[in-house]
């Protein structure tokens, strides 16, 4: 730490009901049993940050707050024996970021229960490239994976140009699925064909399919990401004992289905909820990405960042306006 007695944040205050955020200097805080002091390298901004920015009190309940639910560090001082002081380390979800101060400043301190070690083959850069999101994607593709294999049929992903959709869509590739794209964005069907994706759905058209129980079986499997009717759509196409995974509800948390597609096809729903996911799924899905699901191009669509211009960036994620993968660099 230098012997330093502050370090700089991102910090989002409260002032009569405004949010305003501005870069302040905070003062350390002892740690406690069980944690762990982390220098931060690098962050990542994400949706949930960029609400917690603005007052979501959803995300945040609780004002002055230091946004940022990815980090990737090295530990400076440690309450822990699970961590040394120069071990290289990845924290993502649980609490971080959320009501527990994130990534977006020089320091945090964390729950070592939190903590993952760097994967050898891994830098923090490359981590942060895949952060919570492309965790999210591995999780749901392992446990899909579990059950299904590439031999029994395709697979079906939606959200798919999203951060979970996409990077599932490479992981599967790489794993010798074959890949069906739903997406609402006629622009991006050769970004989906170059990211590894067989053939594409188009959103509206697979939204209209026939209000039946049942349709008529097309995928071995799939990964939701947006919930709703595409989520059921896909479950009432899944062939006999075929596996879907979900994790996300932007179009709708409610889904209307009989329970024909379990009881008739044996189809199995499984939900991902990378926030408190287990630490020994953790640890194995991170180092699959370090080394058998590694993309060697998974740096190319991001940029970096320093904390003064996060406000610009968050401006521009709010507008749906920014594309890849923004990184916060804490050097710069």
């Amino acid at each position: 730490m230098d012997n330093q007695s502050n370090y700089k944040a991102f910090r989002v205050e409260e002032k009569d009901g405004n949010f305003i955020s501005s870069i302040k200097e905070i003062a350390f805080t002892p740690l406690e049993q069980g944690e762990v002091l982390i220098k931060v390298q690098y962050s990542s901004l994400n949706y949930k940050d960029a609400l917690s920015s603005i007052g979501n009190k959803g995300v945040t309940r609780n004002y002055p707050h230091t946004p940022g639910i990815d980090a990737a560090g090295t530990v400076v001082s440690s309450e822990s024996t699970k961590f040394k002081e120069s071990d290289n380390v990845i924290v993502t979800s649980y609490d971080l970021g959320m009501n527990t101060d994130g990534g977006f400043a020089e320091y945090v301190k964390v729950p070592a229960d939190w903590v993952v070690k760097l994967p050898e083959n891994l830098s923090m850069k490359e981590a942060m490239t895949i952060g919570t999101a492309g965790l999210t994607a591995g999780m749901s593709v392992f446990r899909l994976s579990e059950m299904v294999k590439p031999t029994d049929g395709a697979i079906v992903v939606s959200g798919a140009t999203g951060g979970v959709g996409s990077t599932s869509i490479a992981i599967l590739k790489k794993m010798g699925y074959k890949t069906v794209a739903i997406t609402g964005k006629e622009s991006e069907i050769d970004f989906l064909k170059n990211l590894g994706a067989d053939e594409i759905i188009m959103r509206k058209d697979f939204e209209e399919m026939a209000k039946k129980p049942l349709l008529k079986p097309l995928f071995a499997g799939g990964i939701d990401t947006v919930g709703g009717e595409i989520l059921e759509n896909i479950i009432k196409s899944t062939n006999l004992m075929g596996v879907v995974t979900c994790c996300g509800n932007v179009a709708s948390p409610k889904l209307e289905l009989t329970v024909f597609p379990f009881i008739l096809r044996g189809v199995t729903l499984i939900g991902i909820d990378s926030q408190n996911y287990p630490m020994t799924y953790r640890e194995k899905i991170w180092n699959k990405l370090a080394n058998e699901w590694k993309n060697d191009r998974l740096t190319e669509a991001s940029a970096e960042i320093s904390l003064q211009e996060l406000n610009e960036k968050i401006a521009l994620m709010l507008q749906g306006k920014l594309k890849g993968r923004t990184l916060v660099n804490l050097d710069l």
